[in-house]
């Protein structure tokens, strides 16, 4: 359903249509980015997908299948693991508006547990969900995450703290799933 890949130079138009978009950016630990601040962001993912060892899998999200070939090889999101700890890492994940609904960024997710598990063999992942995003919450426990309790206070978005519900899986529950 859709290819994970680095980000390039002439994703920026993307970039910007997803972190610049108050819908998407209202759950995500991070206010809306502006062009410069977009570009600057590009600009740093691409350099830490250069880095040795890696650390960091911030990746775009474009459709296996797109709908239109305007579509073909866009950028509609990006996901991320965030290699931290111990054989740990953090998922993250976010859809433009206007393509969310249609199952990228689950499969974007699923394709990023089985790389964390598989290539990477760690233990543990996991990510943190603001409580009134309820198609995040849903997207998670569907994934086979387990909830293990509030993170009170743990961003600053939007001019207030925000808890997170911080969720987990382990590797032997998400190929429990697999076989």
């Amino acid at each position: 359903m859709v290819r994970l890949r680095d980000f390039r130079p002439d994703d920026l138009d993307a970039v910007r249509g997803i972190v610049g978009d108050d819908r998407v950016t209202y759950f995500l630990s991070f206010n809306s980015r502006g062009t410069e601040q977009a570009r600057a962001m590009l600009h740093d993912l691409i350099e830490r997908a250069a880095r040795q060892p890696r650390t960091d899998y911030y990746l775009a999200i474009t459709p296996l299948e797109p709908v239109t070939p305007a579509e073909t090889d866009r950028v509609v999101g990006f996901a991320r693991l965030l290699l931290s700890g111990q054989r740990a890492a953090r998922l993250g994940y976010a859809v433009a508006h206007d393509y969310q609904g249609r199952g990228y960024a689950g499969d974007a997710a699923r394709t990023l547990l089985d790389f964390a598990f598989g290539a990477l063999q760690l233990h543990r992942v996991t990510g943190a969900v603001a409580p009134d995003n309820t198609a995040g919450i849903t997207s998670v426990e569907r994934l086979g995450f387990t909830r293990e309790g509030v993170l009170r206070d743990h961003v600053h978005t939007n001019g207030a703290w925000r808890d997170s519900i911080l969720y987990s899986i382990l590797a032997h529950e998400w190929n429990a799933e697999r076989d």
